[in-house]
């Protein structure tokens, strides 16, 4: 039986190729998730082994408010410079060093503009001189308060040199400064990580980045000759007291690795999803595939019947079958998840400036994921037509068998149990009543939508393939396209179920994104009064800010009626972490934001008041009087008294605090500005002004409302192309099924073509018989994917509503462009399989068994 099988396999090696490409499709994206973050986990700790290799404990304050990787670099706590000497004074202490290195310095490059980053921090610190770890290749230190020092990537992605007056933005506007040096590190590396570093003086380090003189916000030690590292961190941390945070070099390093390989397993849950999706819809390619082929080897399988295999032992042939395919499928998913993990690593690497990657290694978890899934996939896939191929009777070996349609009752039935599973856990969790478990409530819900769709398919596949295959019926080809699309609806319905996948997806993240800007977009044209927005896109951990001396210049121009200056920070209010704003003008909450007063008074805000929002004040069982206690970034925590109560929105903070509070802010500029004009006045008139205003804050610019608002809304672009293109290997993969299913069939239908070539169908009819059914069966498929998709998407819209998500938008362009292109991948797909129907021999055909 083994022999048989074997030989079984070899004689269709081409058709279970193009089954075994879906499941390597889907094995690269697991094993290259893995391999991806492997790489980068094990790069990152190089990276922090390199950067606190000098220090033996470290010592730093607690912060006001703990930040993850996701909300952005962790404030820093100043340090008084009398500290050190408590530490110097600990047994077994020495080089003790205050140390200034906090996110924030944005230095200005030659072409006017801010260098970004797209992750790592921009570090501005005090200047400690050359070591092991860094070295000057071009002039000297700071000396002076107007000198800087940059580390060698900053200093080309600014394109700036020794001699340059440059710009540097930080917790203070801009200043200038002469740049008097380049360094890099050991190793010959221009950056440790990507990091970009301006180093100053340390007096002026100390004013930029903390705000205050004579502070630092870490200080190293160095342990004495048989003082253990351990042990001097613990009698630094009894001598300084709970305040301090005291690590070891080596816990620094493994706290700061873990904090960046935290959002690497965010991105390589996100890489997992996308497997399983092409999994998915691998499992219909493989279905189909092995579906037709039992029922073309239903002679051979009744004659093994008949000879004495039992129904066990065909079963099991099938399954050999599978079990060769899949481990053959993982084997070269496998190799090309590797090819693929070291790819996005390597981009990855260079997108964080220069991050120097470690070698690329597999770890068990790939190895494992490849075969688990790729057999398991497999073989899952097999197990339907194996039981049927298990069930031929001896006696078809003996008859012209042909594969008549089945009844759909049970299929139809277990597809309307499945799809209502799917939308219960779907309501479930889109209302909210999944517990804690929401997110695998609603990709269970649907995971199980999805198949009870596919089941439910073969029930209105003839009616809507006929239907569409009438606008090809204009012809013979185009006639005979359309009924053998619609002959079988079973397979019919499974090629097609592969693509709805894909499309589905595409389209439900589609309608739920531009739902969302739409819905933004409609609030914020409603509710913000202000002709004029200054703010710029954030690309990394920090939002642009600017000079709050803009607004008051700006409030001087003529034709203004009213300015307003927006803070943000996340602060712990009553002991809960929410984030707050400030406002340079309190009034603007009502002028300009529409606010509306549930309670109290929202026009005016006292030095030691604060205004919540009716949901805040709700949730958090407080009213006008109720004392609240804030602790923000900086400073200790104060007290404020609740004056005043507005009415929610989008568009309105939860938390707004008085603007002297702003001093104790993470960023204590504004990040954005509003503008309003006076009756009569004009944009063209007053936005030159402003923009002349900005000349210092080259972060930012100002814009008309209707800009800002697509400014904004066009972030949700981002992730949209990103899931496109992601899910595009979705779509793939139902084309090798379509092709897959085209080519089985034109093997099945061998006699019946020849047949057609005899009594005088062309070549070129051929091809064009083939192709009408592949686009057919391609845009049944989209169509499907096009409601499915608007469905799931406006059920999550719906569910969204609360959230602000109020207008359903429907992308009619893009659902247009869904159907087209599915036409156009039918044409693609019938290619190979209409040049071999085309070139089939007509008396061999004819003869055909």
């Amino acid at each position: 039986m083994f022999r048989a099988t074997l030989k079984s396999l070899l004689a269709r090696k081409v058709r279970l190729i193009l089954s075994g490409l879906a499941v390597v499709l889907g094995v690269m994206f697991v094993s290259g998730a893995f391999v991806l973050t492997d790489t980068l986990g094990r790069s990152f700790d190089a990276v922090f082994a390199d950067a606190y290799e000098g220090i033996d404990v470290n010592v730093a304050g607690k912060p006001k408010v703990a930040l993850s990787e996701a909300e952005g670099e962790q404030v820093a706590v100043p340090i008084p410079a009398a500290t050190l000497e408590k530490v110097r004074a600990v047994p077994g202490a020495t080089e003790v060093t205050g140390v200034v290195a906090t996110d924030g310095a944005r230095l200005i490059g030659s072409n006017g503009k801010v260098v970004t980053s797209f992750g790592p921090p921009q570090l501005g610190e005090n200047w400690l001189g050359e070591s092991d770890l860094v070295r000057l290749r071009e002039g000297r230190g700071p000396k002076a308060d107007d000198e800087i020092v940059v580390n060698a990537s900053l200093a080309q992605a600014a394109k700036v040199k020794v001699g340059d007056r440059v710009g540097v933005l930080t917790l203070q506007p801009k200043k200038e400064f002469t740049l008097v040096g380049v360094f890099g590190y050991s190793g010959d590396r221009d950056s440790i990580g990507g990091v970009n570093e301006v180093a100053f003086t340390t007096g002026v380090a100390q004013q930029l980045m903390l705000g205050e003189r004579d502070v630092f916000n870490s200080i190293t030690v160095k342990t004495a000759d048989g003082v253990t590292d351990e042990r001097l961190r613990d009698d630094i941390a009894r001598a300084l007291g709970a305040d301090y945070e005291v690590k070891t070099g080596e816990q620094l390093s493994a706290d700061a690795s873990a904090g960046l390989k935290e959002g690497l397993s965010f991105f390589n849950k996100v890489l997992l999803g996308f497997a399983a999706v092409a999994l998915l819809v691998g499992t219909f390619l493989i279905l189909n595939t092995f579906s037709i082929i039992v029922a073309q080897r239903t002679r051979e399988l009744a004659l093994m019947r008949a000879i004495g295999a039992s129904g066990r032992q065909i079963i099991g042939s099938v399954v050999l079958e599978a079990v060769m395919v899949g481990l053959i499928a993982s084997v070269l998913g496998l190799a090309a998840g590797i090819g693929v993990g070291a790819l996005l690593a390597y981009l990855f690497g260079k997108l964080a400036g220069g991050l120097s990657l470690a070698g690329i290694g597999v770890p068990p978890a790939a190895v494992i994921g490849a075969f688990a899934v790729g057999l398991l996939i497999t073989v899952v896939a097999a197990l339907l037509p194996a039981l049927r191929a298990s069930r031929i009777p001896p006696i078809a070996a003996m008859q012209d068998v042909a594969t008549p349609d089945r009844p759909l009752t049970k299929v139809t039935v277990a597809g309307g149990i499945v799809t209502a599973i799917g939308g219960t856990l779907l309501f479930l969790g889109l209302s909210g009543n999944a517990g804690g478990s929401t997110l695998a409530v609603i990709l269970g819900g649907v995971l199980f939508a999805f198949i009870g769709v596919a089941l439910l398919t073969p029930l209105i596949s003839r009616p809507v393939v006929a239907l569409l295959g009438s606008i090809f019926a204009w012809s013979v080809p185009g006639k005979l396209g359309r009924l053998n699309s619609g002959r079988n609806p079973r397979r019919t319905a499974i090629t097609a179920a592969a693509l709805m996948v894909g499309i589905a997806l595409v389209t439900g993240v589609t309608v739920i994104l531009d739902s969302a800007k739409g819905s933004i977009s409609a609030l914020a044209e409603d509710r913000i009064k202000a002709e004029l927005v200054i703010a710029g896109s954030q690309t990394g951990p920090r939002p642009p800010s600017f000079d709050p001396t803009v607004l008051e210049r700006a409030a001087a121009i003529p034709g203004v009626q009213l300015v307003d200056g927006e803070y943000g920070d996340m602060a712990v209010v009553n002991g809960d972490r929410t984030w707050v704003a400030a406002s340079s003008n309190v009034a603007a909450l009502e002028r300009i934001f529409g606010a509306k007063a549930t309670a109290g008074d929202i026009s005016r805000l006292g030095p030691e008041q604060m205004l919540l929002s009716s949901d805040t004040a709700k949730s958090r069982n407080l009213t006008v009087g109720s004392p609240v206690t804030v602790q923000l970034s900086r400073g200790a925590a104060r007290t404020y008294t609740v004056s005043g109560i507005y009415e929610s929105s989008q568009l309105t903070n939860p938390v707004v605090l008085p603007a002297q509070a702003v001093r104790d802010f993470a960023i204590p500029q504004p990040i954005q500005g509003f503008v309003q004009l006076a009756p009569g006045a004009r944009v063209a008139d007053v936005q030159p002004k402003v923009e002349t205003l900005l000349a210092d804050s080259p972060e930012v610019s100002v814009a008309d409302r209707a800009a800002f608002i697509k400014q904004q809304t066009s972030q949700l672009d981002t992730p949209l192309r990103m899931i496109q293109i992601l899910l595009a290997l979705a779509i793939v993969i139902a084309v090798l099924g379509i092709i897959n299913t085209l080519a089985l069939s034109v093997l099945e239908r061998t006699r019946e073509l020849g047949l057609l070539r005899a009594i005088g169908l062309r070549r070129a009819q051929t091809m064009r018989m083939i192709t009408v059914e592949a686009v057919v069966i391609s845009i049944f498929g989209a169509l499907l994917g096009v409601v499915v998709g608007t469905g799931l998407g406006a059920a999550v819209v719906r569910a969204l509503k609360d959230e602000g998500i109020t207008d359903l938008v429907l992308p009619w362009g893009q659902m247009a462009l869904f159907l087209g292109l599915a036409a156009v991948i039918g044409v693609i797909a019938a290619v190979l399989p209409a040049i071999r129907a085309a070139r089939i021999n007509v008396l061999g055909a004819i003869a055909h068994d």
